[in-house]
This record gives C-alpha cells, sequence and structure tokens, in this order.
C-alpha cells in the first residue's frame, strides 16, 4: 500500500505533462486526489485499528527506504485530506480562469497564460515528494525530498508569471536552497556522530544506537539540521521567503505550502529530535526549540499589525503557528501532544482561510486590506467562512487550534514556566487583536459601490473544501475520537516525547 502511495501521484504528475486535454487532466488530478486519500485512509484504519502503531517500523523494516510510524502516518494524513480539498479547489479554479488572454472571467478571475499542464504536472509530483518525505525512514533521502519539495513547489509559485511571482520565486529558490544547505551539513554531522557504530543515516539504526553517538557531533548535527529545514519550516528569524511565497502563489497552492509543506520540513526537525532525545541531549535540543518557537510568535505577532496584504497576514500566522509547534515539542509532555494536535488544526484551518482568500480576491479585485469593505454585502458566504476561519486560527473554542495552544500553556505552567506562559499568552492577545481588527474591517466595514462592478457570483465548489476543513476542526473541538487520540499518542514516541 506504501508503494502505491508514492507511485500514485508520480504517475499521475508524469501523465499531466503529456495529456493535452484539460478536461481530462483536471480530472486525473481530482480521482488521483481522491484515490490516494483512500488508500490513506485505509492505512490509517489498519495500522490504528489492527495495533500496528509504533515509534518505529515493524522488526525487520528497519533498513526500509520507505515505511511508515505513527509519526510520518500522522503527517501523511494531513497532506493526503489538503491534497484532497486542494484538487477540489483547483479543479473549480482552473475552469473558471479558461477564458480568453487578458479577458475577465464572469465571476472574476483573470486568465494568467500560464500552462495548465505545468501547473497541474507539478502540483502531483509535489504530493508525491510529499508523500515519500513522511515515509522516508533515511536522514539522507529525506534531505534529498525535502529539497525535490522546494523545486517541484517553484513553478507553482511563479504560476501568474508578473514580477512579483518572479521574485517570490527566486526568493523562495534562494532562501530555502541556503537552508538546505545547511540541513547537508548537519547530515554530514549525523553521520559522522555515528561513525563508529555504523548507523550511517539510517533513522532506525540512529535511533537504536543513539546512546553510542558522539554527543559533540550529534549536538553539532542537531544545530546545522534544525537551522536548514527551519528555514524551510519559516520558523524566525529564518522565515523571509514566507510572507512573500505565500502571497504571490495562487490561494490553492498558498494552502498546500502552508498546510502541508511547513510541516514536512517540521518532520525532519522532529527526526533528528527524536535521535538526540534518545541520546540524552533533551533538554539541549528542547531549550532550542522553545527559544526560536517563542520568537517566531514574537516576530509574527510583531510583523502582523502592519500588514497591508491579507495573504501576507495570513503569511505570518503560519510563522506564528510554526513556532507554537516548536514550542510545544520543546516543552514535550501534554505540550508534545498539543503540537501534534496543533499541526492538524493549524494545517485545516489555514489552509480553508487561504481558499477562502482565493475568493476574497476574485471578488474584490485586491490583496490590499484596506481596500476590502462590507464583503458580507457582496459575499456573504465568503464572509462567513472568511469571519469563521479568523475565529478557529486564533483558537476560539471550540477548536483543535484552542485544545492545542491550552495544552502547551498548561505545559508550560505545570513545569513551572511562568515567564514563558506570560510570554506566550500576552503575543497571542496581540495576535488576536490584530488579526480582528482585519477581518472585522474586512468583513462589516462601509463599503462604496465601485464604478462599472459587475454582481459577484460565489463559487460554491471553491467554498465548500473550506468549510468542509473549518467543521473538521470546530469539531475535534467538541470531541477528539479515540483513533485520533491514539495516532497522536503513538506519534509522541517519534518525537522523543511520551503521550
Amino acid at each position: 500500500m506504501i508503494t502505491a502511495l508514492l507511485l500514485l501521484p508520480l504517475t499521475a504528475g508524469i501523465l499531466a505533462f503529456i495529456i493535452r486535454g484539460d478536461v481530462v487532466r483536471r480530472a486525473l488530478l481530482l480521482w488521483t486526489a481522491r484515490a490516494h486519500f483512500s488508500l490513506m485512509a485505509l492505512l490509517v484504519i489498519d495500522r490504528v485499528y489492527g495495533g500496528l502503531l509504533s515509534g518505529a517500523p515493524a522488526a525487520g523494516a528497519g533498513a526500509a527506504w520507505f515505511s511508515y510510524d505513527a509519526l510520518g502516518l500522522l503527517f501523511a494524513g494531513i497532506a493526503s485530506l489538503l491534497f484532497l480539498g486542494a484538487a477540489h479547489y483547483a479543479v473549480k479554479y482552473l475552469a473558471l480562469e479558461k477564458c480568453d488572454p487578458g479577458e475577465e472571467a464572469a465571476d472574476g478571475f483573470v486568465f494568467n497564460n500560464a500552462p495548465e499542464a505545468v501547473f497541474t504536472g507539478c502540483l502531483l509530483l509535489f504530493m508525491a515528494a510529499m508523500t515519500a518525505v513522511t515515509a522516508s525512514r533515511n536522514m539522507g533521502l529525506l534531505w534529498a525530498l525535502v529539497e525535490a519539495t522546494t523545486l517541484l513547489s517553484a513553478p507553482l509559485i511563479y504560476f501568474h508569471r508578473d514580477k512579483r511571482s518572479l521574485e517570490a520565486t527566486w526568493k523562495y529558490l534562494l532562501i530555502c536552497s541556503v537552508g538546505i544547505a545547511l540541513a547537508l551539513m548537519g547530515n554530514l554531522f549525523l553521520g559522522a556522530a555515528g561513525l563508529k557504530t555504523g548507523a550511517g543515516l539510517d533513522l532506525a539504526a540512529l535511533l537504536g544506537k543513539a546512546a553510542d553517538l558522539d554527543k559533540p557531533l550529534l549536538k553539532a548535527a542537531f544545530l546545522f539540521l534544525f537551522v536548514g529545514y527551519g528555514t524551510k519550516m519559516g520558523l524566525s528569524p529564518f522565515h523571509t521567503w514566507l510572507p512573500d511565497a505565500h502571497s504571490e502563489a495562487p490561494a490553492v497552492v498558498s494552502a498546500l505550502l502552508s498546510g502541508a509543506l511547513l510541516n514536512c520540513a517540521f518532520l525532519g526537525i522532529l527526526r533528528v529530535n527524536a535521535v538526540c532525545s534518545q541520546a540524552g541531549l533533551k533538554d539541549f535540543t528542547g531549550g532550542i526549540l522553545i527559544l526560536f518557537g517563542l520568537f517566531s510568535v514574537v516576530t509574527a505577532a510583531l510583523f502582523m499589525l502592519g500588514q497591508r496584504d491579507y495573504k501576507r497576514l495570513l503569511a505570518y500566522s503560519s510563522i506564528e503557528h510554526m513556532g507554537i509547534l516548536a514550542l510545544g515539542t520543546g516543552l514535550g509532555g501534554g505540550a508534545a501532544f498539543g503540537a501534534m494536535l496543533g499541526a492538524l488544526s493549524h494545517s485545516l484551518t489555514k489552509a480553508g482561510l487561504f481558499f477562502t482568500s482565493g475568493v476574497v480576491l476574485a471578488s474584490e479585485k485586491t490583496k490590499r486590506i484596506a481596500d476590502v469593505r462590507g464583503l458580507w454585502r457582496r459575499a456573504p458566504c465568503t464572509a462567513a467562512l472568511w469571519l469563521a476561519g479568523f475565529f478557529l486560527i486564533t483558537g476560539m473554542p471550540p477548536s483543535g487550534v484552542f485544545l492545542a495552544k491550552f495544552l502547551i500553556l498548561k505545559e508550560a505552567i505545570r513545569l513551572d514556566h511562568y515567564w514563558l506562559a506570560c510570554g506566550y499568552l500576552f503575543f497571542l492577545a496581540v495576535l488576536f487583536a490584530g488579526m480582528a481588527k482585519v477581518f472585522i474591517a474586512m468583513t462589516f466595514g462601509e463599503r462604496e459601490p465601485k464604478t462599472g462592478e459587475k454582481p459577484f457570483e460565489e463559487p460554491r465548489g471553491m467554498l465548500a473544501p473550506a468549510a468542509a476543513f473549518f467543521l473538521i476542526v470546530a469539531g475535534i473541538g467538541l470531541y477528539l475520537p479515540e483513533w485520533l487520540r491514539t495516532l497522536i499518542s503513538a506519534a509522541l514516541t517519534g518525537i522523543g516525547g511520551k503521550s
């Protein structure tokens, strides 16, 4: 089944470049996403209810290149669910944009002359790379696959083919390439740390022989890998590519970048963190994760206050949440459980918000916050989802985001980190206030009719994935299914923590 999960989007991606008909290509994207999610759901059911979850693959599978432990399965499931929603959104998005070059479509979308085959093919190959990242059991292979996600997502960011998207793409490639080069140095140190044990870069071998690894070299490996993958994850101060890329990419691409790609980089940090924890360096790695996690929250709070572009605002919200995930992982215990729950809840909520932002852009023809007012009058369904997404992403109960943030706060207090808890709460309040001002003004502010403005018909097919994701996140806040609790608890052993 793992082989099918890897080959399905890879094969479909190659076919997308060959197929000439747009309708057939869109159908291929949609059915590939549905098949991938179905296979992933079957795999999760088999592992959870078959009692096969553990922090490592089953005996004899340690040398496999690809295998799923509970942690990889959690992140793969998130990516697959996001891709399913993104595929439904993209099919409608591409159909609405398909008008004569330079002409405006009936509902406000503008054709951009970008080859649809390149977009669809790269989207499918991007999913194939992310699937492989989550299943990788070798740190060297994981490094190569994370780099592949960079190369495959770059054409997606450049989809609009203008100066701003070109600048954002080059910035993304250059900064992430520097990060991935540092991660390569980390792998070299990691290999050197286990030179006497013969562990190489195989994850199972590194975990099994962690006590015998060279500690100074292992610390150096963690630092390089943390900075390298932290750059791709969007942790501050390595985050500078993220606001531009998220702002200039199509909404469906921004959703995948924020909800799935950042998680893949986070997984790389979690893998090396597990090795360090097994080697007795949990305090060392935990301190670094807490420091940069809190710094990312502070950075997001301060920069969010001055944003003029609502997609950039959402990008800084992603930086905030990546910081929260790092902070929870560093604290460990219940906070680590909150971090994993937060990874799921943030991914779904942020994807839904980016989906909705695409419809807002189609309605108002601008990304400037100051130019969007009275959205509820022109697009009431879009406005309702826009406001719902705001409440969910800021952690208003009931929601999975609220539970995740609460668990992290509770653990900080339990460990007597009162200064940390106070700073955490203060900057979360700043973030809430900054976002509330923007979202309320955009939704309910006074709006003057624009000259020659046409009525806007909301594309319900593009709003449906956002609504579904929001309902899931709100539902998690009311009831956490036992199978999900089991999966997250088992995943904690894969990050060096305990449930």
